[in-house]
């Protein structure tokens, strides 16, 4: 999608302070972030969201997964870390192209959920 947030900072369109990237993914410093350490990995190729997955985006997917281990202990949260994708309207997401928030530091990040 050409006019897509996350797409265009993928292309260079858009500035961003990346801490990695190949050739199937991009991550770099959320510009609003919840807590000490929060990077966003994003696929290159847009993909709607977890929602309009297939079989053939096993491949970014797991990619995803290691790469936010990664760079979690590369970047202050070596004791663990949190990722978080939202999916669709009742799940939050916020951007309608595939995401994960990697979130952690030094402290707890706190309960998953609010509890009602």
């Amino acid at each position: 999608m050409e006019d897509c947030l996350f797409c265009r900072i993928a292309r260079g369109e858009i500035p961003s302070r990346k801490v990695y990237e190949d050739d199937l993914l991009i991550a770099f410093h959320d510009i609003n972030p919840a807590r000490p350490m929060h990077l966003l990995v994003v696929p290159r190729r847009h993909i709607v969201s977890l929602q309009t997955v297939t079989a053939d985006d096993e491949p970014v997917l797991g990619r995803m997964l290691t790469v936010a281990r990664r760079l979690a202990e590369e970047n202050g949260s070596p004791d663990g870390f949190r990722v978080i994708i939202n999916n669709g309207r009742v799940g939050g997401q916020e951007v309608p192209h595939l995401h994960a928030h990697v979130v952690g530091g030094p402290e707890p990040v706190g309960p998953m959920l609010k509890r009602n």
